[in-house]
């Protein structure tokens, strides 16, 4: 019988896995964003938690989008469960260093994806990663920018402040595109 179904998807097992696998980061990124959120709204920065509101809801966007093309091809796509999800972080900074991190990981994974397809020679998933490494520019990018602003603005006074009020703000396309 697992013959039968294979034959009714033309993802392999291995890139029918490690799509499972981004599935789940994606679950996992948008889990910490919303823990992000609740620790920003908690601590009184209130743009913040808008901000990480909304990437907790894009990643999962992103999940969704993963997940509905695994099913479009006739895989099996599967339904993460998300465990550990931290609540306390050390520091308002200290999140967004952890945000960047997260897309950095992000960006490494759907670079090893596009490395396995073009192996696989599966060029319709090649094909389809490619958005998401281009949505990764921009989550680099912003994530980069937010964390700078400790740098530029400090945390001193009304630092921080004045960080959570620029962080939503801040925009990829604002910027020239190649």
């Amino acid at each position: 019988m697992k013959d039968l179904l294979r034959l009714r998807t033309s993802l392999t097992e291995e890139i029918e896995k490690i799509l499972n696998d981004q599935i789940k980061m994606e679950a996992e990124s948008s889990a910490l964003y919303l823990a992000m959120s609740s620790w920003c709204d908690r601590n009184g920065f209130d743009f913040s938690a808008g901000y990480f509101k909304k990437q907790s809801d894009e990643e999962r966007e992103h999940m969704l989008r993963l997940f509905k093309y695994v099913s479009d091809m006739g895989g099996r796509a599967v339904s993460p469960s998300i465990a550990n999800v931290p609540v306390e972080f050390d520091s308002f900074r200290g999140i967004f260093e952890l945000a960047l991190q997260q897309e950095i990981d992000v960006t490494n994974s759907f670079n090893r994806i596009a490395d396995r397809c073009m192996k696989a020679k599966d060029y319709m998933t090649f094909s389809f990663v490619q958005w998401f490494l281009k949505e990764q520019i921009e989550e680099e990018y912003v994530a980069r920018r937010a964390l700078e602003l400790f740098e530029m603005i400090g945390e001193e006074g009304t630092g921080r402040y004045e960080i959570d009020k620029r962080v939503p703000k801040i925009s990829y396309e604002d910027t020239y595109e190649a």
